[in-house]
């Protein structure tokens, strides 16, 4: 794990050591931790609604094909035996 300093005023350091113990967390690096995580899930949710809203939006939809899932299927198994084992 890669280590980062910062620089907080006085102020903003009380507030997350505050913030740290009042939710349970053992350190103040856990609570950051937890702050950052939580905004990437927010971003990646706001991402994720954006495509659905560029899907709703590029016009009427076609019907899948048996082709079409086939297809989606050979990338997705091609895709998997790329990736390293997860093991």
């Amino acid at each position: 794990m890669a280590t980062m300093n910062i620089s907080l005023p006085d102020e903003m350091k009380a507030f997350v050591e505050d913030q740290a113990a009042r939710e349970g967390f053992g350190t103040t690096s856990e609570y950051l931790r937890s702050v950052i995580r939580e905004v990437q899930k927010r971003q990646a949710r706001q991402a994720f609604e954006a495509k659905l809203r560029e899907g709703v939006e590029s016009g009427p939809s076609e019907p899948m094909t048996r082709e079409d899932w086939e297809e989606i299927e050979r990338e997705g198994l091609a895709r998997l035996a790329r990736e390293p084992s997860r093991r």
